[in-house]
């Protein structure tokens, strides 16, 4: 009897500590300015602007001020002068004017340490201006440039629009390995009749290892990182994307892509239109249920000393791995490709992998691999 309640005491024990782990990661809680705090399918809203208010929210954005170009070869000079808050809508206004040696004004914001986000879903409710020569643009870039200057840190558009071509719109990326620069951007597009008409629902998920692109809910581009096609290249060559980036919105006047059909002077003051800005983050704390599947198919990489793998599955999203070289702990990545560390030449490594989702569950220990150096 004795030896049956101290068994049932520990078992309980077990239980009790495998449910504290359970709820161990807090639940979100949606933010009060948000006209939508949730999404089915377990989404949160942790960031918003529903521009309800006279003037621009300085404690969520900031004015770029600048007359650079872009690094575009842009035409306006941007100001802190170029938007206006009036009815529950963000207008971005781009002006033919004479200013600091620039012949147009317009504006650009950022969320730039006010609004910084690593993966979640993305929702820009907008109108893009009527005319040759603009560029509107809701995109992000990296906050702290972890990888290197552009395009190393990558770039996300959400949604690119050229004034010439004006029932498109277009969603890319921008890396290392990827970029308009080499000619080699991997970006979506899709025809939007009433897209200077109309305000429509711009919207990104990004998880790990992928971003999707969609407008009013209905999906027409993704990206996924395949450590299996770029095999020579480390994972944040291809898809630096496992970061904190910040939102941009602005609204440019010609320039390289813009400009390719010249800026017709007779459209001005042309106007960018946002309605609302609402960010998502998953609440795995409530949705995430089930552990991660054991790690497979792990493989030699080009790239010296690297190791990549068949993604992990789990009902939701895999946070990171944790890598082990001959039982001990080498060091985690954020996606499925890690180049081993401490490694001796000539020599040979049993290599394994654990999988770890955004709750904390760990899965098995993968069949080991064994990589010669």
């Amino acid at each position: 009897m004795k030896k049956i309640s101290i068994m049932m005491i520990f078992t309980l024990a077990i239980l009790l500590s495998a449910c504290s782990e359970k709820i161990s990661l807090e639940k979100l809680k949606p933010v009060d300015d948000c006209n939508e705090q949730r999404l089915d399918g377990g989404w949160v809203c942790t960031w918003a602007d529903e521009f309800e208010g006279d003037t621009l929210d300085l404690e969520k954005w900031n004015y770029e001020i600048d007359g650079g170009g872009g690094g575009n070869n842009e035409l306006q000079y941007y100001t802190n002068k170029n938007t206006s808050v009036a009815n529950s809508v963000l207008t971005i206004t781009a002006k033919k004017e004479e200013y600091m040696g620039r012949s147009y004004t317009s504006s650009r914001i950022t969320t730039k340490y006010k609004g910084d986000f690593t993966y979640g879903r993305f929702i820009i409710r907008a109108k893009n201006p009527v005319g040759r020569g603009t560029w509107p643009a809701v995109w992000m870039m990296p906050t702290m440039n972890s990888y290197g200057i552009w395009p190393k840190s990558g770039e996300i558009d959400i949604m690119e629009y050229v004034g010439y071509d004006p029932t498109r719109v277009h969603g890319t990326i921008h890396t290392e390995r990827f970029n308009h620069g080499l000619g080699t951007q991997l970006g979506g597009s899709v025809t939007l009749p009433t897209a200077n008409q109309e305000f429509h629902d711009y919207e990104i998920i990004w998880k790990p290892g992928t971003i999707t692109w969609f407008v009013d809910g209905d999906q027409y581009y993704e990206v996924n990182y395949t450590p299996q096609f770029t095999s020579d290249s480390k994972y944040n060559e291809a898809f630096p994307f496992d970061k904190p980036f910040f939102l941009i919105l602005n609204l440019a006047i010609g320039g390289n892509w813009g400009g390719v059909q010249g800026v017709d002077d007779s459209i001005f003051p042309a106007a960018f239109e946002i309605d609302f800005v609402r960010v998502y983050q998953l609440d795995y704390a409530s949705v995430d249920k089930k552990v991660p599947e054991k790690v497979a198919n792990i493989n030699k990489a080009e790239v010296a000393n690297t190791i990549h793998w068949q993604r992990a599955f789990d009902d939701y999203d895999i946070e990171k791995y944790a890598i082990y070289v001959d039982g001990k702990f080498n060091g985690y990545s954020n996606l499925n490709q890690y180049t081993l560390v401490g490694l001796e030449p000539n020599k040979s490594y049993n290599i394994t992998v654990e999988a770890i989702d955004f709750v904390g569950r760990t899965s098995k220990i993968s069949e080991p691999f064994v990589y010669k150096t």
